[in-house]
């Protein structure tokens, strides 16, 4: 070491999905020293010698710093496993679930914008860490030294490949003969990330004939954010709303944990759509039991879903970690949330856009139509409603907004009586068809309006409403 350790000059913390921020200013090659030493310690209390995988994404520096954070552990004496990368964060949670390794390290900021950079952090559940480990792992890392270390090269193992035994196991999980006589064409955008060459792979296997968009993994991902949102698919939307024959069009975000929809028309399903069809397709062919875990951010259609297939259907705070543990404890087999995130315990405990995409090609190809006949049919049995999310400017003043609100929750909003208030994660108000939710990203400096109402004209009234609250301005996403 080059001389005395030192702790990091301010305090690191996790948000809503590991620890991440703008690459050079939060995330520093002193800073994830401190991290991995935090983590390394925390290991060490339950699990001496734990054996962690380690993979990055496309990012700026990405292999630099999974090497410094190999580094780290071997030099508290646990056992790093470098995976072949770049890879998608689903394949390393699913062989964590499948006894791979005790714990896995990803660095990467998913869907952020390419200055950004972070680590997500796998435990041994093969989910996100929550709660009281993630409170230890941050004291023991702000506690921790940030000196540098001596490089071990070449006596770690190397570059282990976990894509090749995850898409094995996939084409055990979705069912490859819907896929037969349907001649299902799929366009797929990988926006720039880790999810080419593995989701377009994983679809041509079982069968799909795929034409794959922005293919080509770089670190700037083409100058935006990889985040499969309606505003970054337009060329997706064109691709699939002109093709001849079946076709549905697929996305995943950077690091191939998020996905998103396109139907035949060209137009985007909403996310509690899509997870709609998805436990509906699952219970169908009785590949769910146990129940369903979603985020109090998610519609209601996939819970009335779920409750005619007789699964149980339990609510939790908005972050993936929250419906991570429903799976790993027996809660719930299958989860999902409202901005791309779903899980299906055979396959893993955190979120997995590629196995998403593959189950919503299997539905295509299944029933031969487009997705929307299936979805209206849903909402003929179960009721018709319409959900999204909006991102709004995090000024000091809709801060304090948000903060007023909620320690003084309003009795009403968007011309209707609230009927029930809760502030575990935000502001959210209950009305008698739908919600109003606000909170701070946990990710992004933007703050989150999320919304339910029976229709599209209702839905972008909530919105507004909740931009009065905040006195804010912005985009639906």
């Amino acid at each position: 070491m080059n001389g005395p350790a030192s702790g990091p000059t301010r305090r690191i913390r996790f948000g809503t999905s590991g620890w991440r921020g703008v690459l050079g200013d939060e995330v520093t090659l002193p800073r994830l020293r401190a991290l991995v030493r935090g983590v390394a310690a925390w290991l060490r209390e339950s699990q001496p010698g734990a054996r962690v995988l380690i993979g990055h994404d496309t990012r700026f520096l990405g292999d630099e710093l999974a090497r410094c954070a190999a580094d780290v552990l071997a030099e508290a004496g646990l056992h790093p496993v470098p995976v072949a990368s770049p890879v998608p964060t689903p394949v390393v949670t699913h062989a964590v679930r499948r006894g791979r390794g005790d714990a896995a390290l990803v660095v990467t900021a998913s869907h952020n914008a390419p200055e950004y950079q972070g680590v997500k952090i796998i435990a041994g559940s093969g989910g996100g860490i929550a709660g009281e480990p993630a409170r230890r792992i941050e004291s023991l890392a702000n506690g921790a030294g940030s000196g540098a270390i001596r490089p071990l090269g070449g006596e770690l193992e190397r570059s282990l490949d976990l894509v090749s035994p995850y898409l094995s196991a996939l084409r055990e999980h979705v069912d490859p003969g819907a896929f037969r006589g349907a001649r299902l064409r799929v366009v797929y955008d990988a926006l720039h990330g880790t999810g080419s060459g593995v989701c377009d792979r994983a679809l041509r296997g079982l069968g799909a004939r795929v034409e794959v968009l922005r293919g080509e993994r770089t670190p700037r991902f083409g100058g935006a954010a990889p985040d499969p949102v309606p505003a970054r698919l337009a060329e997706l939307r064109r691709r699939v709303g002109s093709a001849a024959g079946p076709c549905i069009g697929l996305a995943t975000d950077g690091d191939a944990d998020r996905y998103a929809v396109i139907d035949a028309d060209g137009r985007p399903l909403s996310e509690s759509e899509a997870v709609a069809l998805l436990v509906d397709q699952l219970a169908r062919s009785g590949r769910v039991r146990r129940g369903v875990a979603l985020s109090i951010a998610t519609g209601s259609l996939p819970e009335r879903v779920a409750a005619a297939h007789g699964l149980p259907v339990t609510r939790h705070p908005i972050g993936f970690k929250h419906l991570s543990r429903a799976l790993s404890e027996g809660a719930a087999d299958v989860a999902a949330e409202e901005s791309g995130g779903f899980a299906w315990d055979p396959m893993g405990r955190d979120k997995d856009g590629i196995l998403a995409c593959a189950l919503l090609a299997e539905l295509a190809a299944a029933i031969r139509a487009p997705l929307r006949d299936r979805l209206a049919e849903l909402e003929r049995r179960h009721g018709r409603s319409r959900c999204g999310r909006l991102a709004a400017v995090a000024s000091e003043r809709s801060r304090a907004r948000l903060a007023d609100r909620l320690e003084a929750p309003p009795e009403r909003g968007d011309g209707a009586r609230v009927r029930a208030v809760d502030t575990r994660d935000g502001l959210r108000l209950t009305f008698d068809d739908g919600f109003l939710m606000l909170r701070a990203s946990g990710t992004e400096p933007v703050l989150r309006i999320y919304a339910e109402a029976p229709d599209r004209r209702a839905l972008e009234r909530r919105f507004a409403a909740g931009r009065r609250l905040l006195d804010a301005h912005g985009a639906a996403r």
